[in-house]
């Protein structure tokens, strides 16, 4: 649960400095996500946990 907890305020870290140092790009790349279909946006988060996994999985063994 330790590694868990890490990883999300890691998440939370990244996210926070994207968001003070480009706050204007940010706002641009949220507003574009809202005219992009679910499908889309399902497909390429799904991709994206699984690279996640994958690059965990390859960190620990």
């Amino acid at each position: 649960m330790e590694d868990l907890f890490t990883a999300l305020a890691l998440v939370l870290v990244i996210e926070g400095v994207l968001y003070a140092l480009f706050p204007s790009k940010m706002r641009d790349l949220m507003s574009k996500m809202m005219e992009v279909e679910d499908t889309p946006l399902r497909t390429s988060g799904i991709l994206a946990a699984l690279v996640g996994v994958a690059c965990v999985w390859v960190i620990r063994s």
